[in-house]
């Protein structure tokens, strides 16, 4: 990562958003870390101490619209402009049609999808006023097509592959970089969760170097492992009669 650079990562207390800031720590880097445990975040910052670059604990709620603002722009006051912000925030409850609540649905909506809008706009206000800037979102090959278990989850990863294409086709003549983030399966504490094989599961540190090479190029999509996205994409563009069908082989 060019040096220099003042980056912000929501959801940085553990799994990818927290390893993620670790590896830009090897860089000349300014990273500032948000996630709701204030305690995990100023670890993250302990560990950071040796390094070349900076980790800086931003303590928030990204479900909080109008703290984000506040904390947006006491981060650029505090600290100057950002260049980059990473919107990793979010929740997986692993809901099923046969166990179907529409409370968990809402609170996956707010944190997945809400949470990134949150973030955006004093992002891409100021991003707009300068003229440049650097707009990563986190989503997953779960929001490609409908599988079991991802009633609430596939959707919300489904609307910020939709709101990335949006934004990439709106902000690129701003000056504005927007670049879409698809993981397969990386071992977090999310994961950790699910009771279900997890094909070509990937170490958190492969995900964040392959995250962090991806952020250096001009790519709109970042994937990882290539392999499983890819076969995942092929599978996706199946007739619904052959997919529908494969994935209830699946599920029973």
């Amino acid at each position: 990562m060019q040096s220099g650079k003042t980056i912000w990562i929501t959801g940085a207390s553990t799994g990818i958003g927290a390893e993620t800031a670790l590896q830009l720590a090897q860089s000349e880097v300014h990273i500032l870390v948000t996630a709701r445990s204030a305690d995990k975040l100023e670890a993250l910052e302990k560990q950071a101490e040796s390094l070349p670059g900076r980790i800086t604990s931003v303590p928030g709620d990204v479900t909080d619209q109008a703290g984000m603002v506040r904390l947006y722009e006491q981060m650029e006051k505090d600290h100057g402009p950002i260049d980059i912000v990473l919107l990793n925030a979010g929740t997986y409850f692993g809901d099923s049609g046969t166990e179907f609540s529409a409370e968990k649905f809402k609170q996956t909506f707010d944190i997945n999808v809400n949470g990134v809008a949150n973030c955006l706009e004093p992002a891409l206000k100021s991003f707009l006023e300068r003229e440049e800037g650097h707009v990563a979102i986190v989503a997953s090959v779960a929001g490609f097509r409908g599988l079991p278990k991802s009633v609430s989850y596939g959707p919300t990863k489904a609307a910020l592959i939709n709101m990335a294409e949006a934004l990439y086709a709106e902000l690129k003549p701003k000056g504005i970089k927007v670049q879409v983030i698809n993981p397969g399966f990386v071992k977090t504490p999310l994961t950790d969760k699910n009771e279900f094989d997890m094909p070509m599961l990937m170490p958190v540190r492969d995900a964040a170097a392959a995250l962090i090479k991806g952020l250096q190029s001009n790519a709109f999509e970042i994937i990882f492992p290539w392999p499983f996205v890819v076969m995942v994409k092929l599978i996706d563009m199946l007739p619904n009669k052959i997919y529908l069908w494969l994935v209830g082989k699946l599920e029973r």
